[in-house]
């Protein structure tokens, strides 16, 4: 009898009604049905009960996927389908023998170096140094998406809040790709909570949130990251655990589910992304506390960004995982005003989905260059997002595009550099 991996009452939930399709990006790249939610869905139930083989063939299709859950949003019947996808890529990677190149690529590069920021930060030396000689052009591919102005910023344990009365104590989750190349955004992230009344605690000890693991099919590794975290935010008192990484905030959400205790689900809990924390704030809104910010800011001058044509593009695991559409777009909107315009298809992948541009480069490659056909189609000069995966994705398509004048910002520093002007220090 073949290894029950799948729950199979939640397989069964999918009734192949087909309202999942046109939500699902690699569907509409290739158009074929075991390319879409519910066709993976009948190929894990025919690996599971034996009447599919585990081939080349079935973990083709299953790898393509992007794990993006944009189909959770349009199906009425809620199938969890990134719970169904994690448990059938933890069987994968426990059954199916990798080519060397992927074994290497998935089991060391991705989950040996991507999860440990000082390891992150010694693997792009190289790429800075070659820069720096001017030997850029004999680097691979993959170091377009190093950002030139990679830089790791130390936070202190503990910010205390820049006004008064303090709303409360929150702990940051500083991430291993936003530490290692965008500690700029950490560093806005704790000016922004501060400025909003939080004192703000980033814990030394602090780990991987697990999510790379869990996407990957290592749920093991994944739930032993979770438990360790937990372990250190449980040590503070905090009113919420603040996170500024769409695909972070997912699995922090979530490990209720994934390690599945008490302890896990009252973490879950807490976990608030910042968009959500900041609309949350008292005063008639994130539109009015935006402008009040800017009016109030010393130097007086309005900053580029909020001069400029600004559009949005949603970051799967925040619009579809998390559900979080609205409040970063009233953020932008407080910001940008009627220079604000919608982004076509804004909530399809642009291709980075944590590891998936390095593991299916031509799949990633082809919906990096619808997401900057549509970009371009905006006539935007700003990109906004809150993912660093989609920033480094949409940033390198833009570059290939030859449209280097566009700028492509986190949140975080989108909003810093309107309400509290640019950090110089």
């Amino acid at each position: 009898m073949a290894e029950q991996f799948l729950d199979y009452e939640k397989a069964l939930t999918c009734i192949h009604c087909g309202l999942c399709l046109a939500s699902c990006p690699t569907y509409l790249e290739t158009g074929n049905e075991n390319d879409s939610p519910r066709g993976r869905i009948y190929i894990m139930r025919g690996v599971q009960n034996g009447r599919l083989p585990l081939d080349e063939t079935a973990v083709r299709h299953i790898d393509l996927c992007l794990g993006c859950r944009a189909c959770e949003v349009a199906c009425p019947s809620g199938v969890q389908y990134g719970e169904l996808l994690e448990s059938t890529r933890a069987h994968i990677e426990h059954r199916y023998p990798r080519s060397v190149f992927q074994t290497f690529l998935r089991r060391v590069a991705i989950e040996q170096v991507f999860p440990y920021p000082w390891r992150m930060k010694l693997a792009v030396l190289p790429v800075k140094l070659a820069r720096a000689l001017g030997l850029g052009g004999l680097l691979p591919k993959v170091a377009a998406f190093v950002p030139e102005d990679a830089r790791a910023v130390t936070l202190p344990e503990t910010s205390p809040t820049t006004v008064t009365p303090t709303r409360g104590r929150v702990g940051l989750v500083a991430g291993c790709v936003q530490s290692a190349m965008f500690g700029e955004t950490n560093a806005a992230t704790v000016r922004l909570l501060n400025a909003a009344g939080y004192e703000v605690v980033t814990p030394r000890e602090q780990v991987c949130c697990g999510a790379l693991f869990a996407h990957g099919g290592n749920l093991a590794r994944a739930r032993e990251f979770a438990r360790r975290n937990i372990a250190v935010f449980e040590q503070y008192n905090l009113d919420a655990i603040v996170i500024n990484a769409a695909g972070c905030g997912s699995t922090l959400k979530e490990y209720g589910h994934l390690v599945g205790d008490e302890r896990a689900r009252k973490f879950g809990a807490k976990v608030k992304d910042l968009s959500e924390i900041l609309c949350a704030l008292p005063g008639g809104g994130p539109r009015s506390v935006v402008a009040e910010s800017v009016r109030g800011r010393r130097d007086g001058a309005r900053p580029s960004a909020e001069n400029a044509r600004v559009t949005f593009h949603d970051a799967c695991h925040l619009a579809h995982a998390q559900r979080i559409t609205k409040p970063p777009r009233e953020l932008v909107r407080a910001v940008a005003g009627e220079n604000f315009v919608e982004l076509p298809e804004a909530e399809v992948c642009c291709g980075s989905a944590g590891s998936y541009n390095l593991t299916e480069p031509e799949m990633a490659e082809r919906l990096q260059k619808r997401k900057i056909e549509n970009i371009l189609k905006t006539g935007a000069q700003v990109v906004v997002t809150s993912n660093p995966g989609c920033i480094l994705q949409i940033r390198a398509g833009l570059r290939k595009a030859g449209a280097v004048n566009v700028r492509v910002l986190h949140l975080a520093d989108y909003l810093a550099e309107a309400m509290l002007g640019r950090n110089d220090g």
